[in-house]
């Protein structure tokens, strides 16, 4: 074989002079091809995160507001495509097959990288399509109403529920998003019945709730707190057991009398399984940049949203909490018989 011929010429004893072109043959049959990630440094041209939402949901907003500090870091722009649908699993799904070199990664949450292997029966992709580059925020949730309902208090929406079974709209980012399972748990707590109107992502909901389309929303804290803060929307309840610091004025779940209304979202950056650990370790420490930089901090923090413990923030730490949060949300919507193919 000419391969062979090569490698004795190379590492025989009596190794005769060699062309460069020779030279690299040697190279070549010793050391394998230069491929991929090896081919140069990484990254050697601009990085694509795919927001499977629309522009305005809380994927979206903390996206934009990591990656330009990860660009920095990285020496090359990262730019987001948003590719919206089907509760965060269409654009889940392109991300899954795309090449694993690094290229392109994925902001899921609790929706698309959780509840979705669940939820949606025939599911394109796996949890082991994809690999962990780590952990952006954790987001509260929260239940919102239109300004022009009546209600200051959670339990007096909740009474007028009750009397009126399907009376009131609430709006979602889509079958099996953060959004609807926060509104399925919050029936459940609650005890009533809602009608849950499917959006493409958090910002067509929140558009319709301000203009007075539908009565109610049920999202994280990147979506809630700005409109919260400007008075377009009124915050009834936070699903935790402590207030936020963007919104001190809103009662807790267990304040507002339904204590098992207990649902944190989180958002995380992941990429194709299969692309190099060199290469995911370098988005791991863009991504620990961005987050140890003041600025990205503080804009964090103005949306309700909250850092990642520094024990959260290795990849192995993703993976493995995915893992559980796989399990835990397929109780719950096994639980409340949900399924996007019945």
């Amino acid at each position: 074989m000419i391969g062979a011929g090569i490698l004795a010429d190379c590492i025989g004893e009596r190794m005769k002079p060699l062309s460069i072109c020779r030279l690299l043959a040697c190279i070549a049959v010793v050391t394998g091809p230069i491929t991929g990630a090896e081919a140069g440094p990484f990254p050697d041209h601009a990085i694509t995160l795919i927001v499977p939402f629309p522009p305005g949901g809380p994927n979206d907003v903390l996206g934009r507001i990591v990656v330009d500090r990860m660009a920095r870091a990285l020496g090359q722009p990262v730019v987001i495509e948003n590719v919206a649908g089907a509760g965060g699993t269409i654009g889940s799904a392109r991300a899954a097959k795309a090449a694993p070199d690094g290229y392109t990664m994925v902001s899921g949450n609790l929706g698309s990288h959780g509840a979705s292997y669940s939820y949606y029966p025939k599911l394109a992709y796996t949890p082991d399509d994809f690999a962990g580059v780590g952990m952006v925020a954790g987001t509260p949730n929260f239940i919102a109403i239109r300004n022009s309902l009546p209600f200051e208090k959670l339990s007096d929406f909740i009474a007028d529920a009750k009397q009126h079974p399907g009376k009131y709209t609430a709006g979602h980012a889509g079958n099996g998003s953060n959004g609807n399972l926060v509104c399925l748990l919050f029936m459940k707590t609650a005890g009533i019945k809602l009608q849950l109107i499917p959006y493409r992502g958090s910002g067509p909901a929140m558009n319709d709730l301000l203009g007075g389309q539908i009565d109610a929303m049920c999202d994280s804290a990147p979506t809630v707190v700005p409109q919260a803060r400007a008075g377009a929307i009124r915050a009834l309840v936070v699903a935790q057991a402590e207030r936020i610091e963007a919104l001190k004025d809103v009662p807790t779940s267990s304040e507002a009398g339904v204590p098992e209304f207990d649902v944190v979202g989180w958002n995380a950056f992941f990429v194709p399984k299969g692309t190099p650990a060199p290469v995911v370790e370098k988005l791991n420490r863009a991504l620990a940049d961005a987050l140890n930089d003041d600025n990205v901090r503080q804009r964090i923090a103005d949306i309700g949203a909250t850092l990642p413990a520094p024990d959260q923030r290795s990849g192995a730490a993703l993976d493995a909490f995915v893992k559980s949060e796989i399990k835990k949300w397929s109780d719950v919507v096994i639980a409340a018989g949900a399924s996007a193919n019945p």
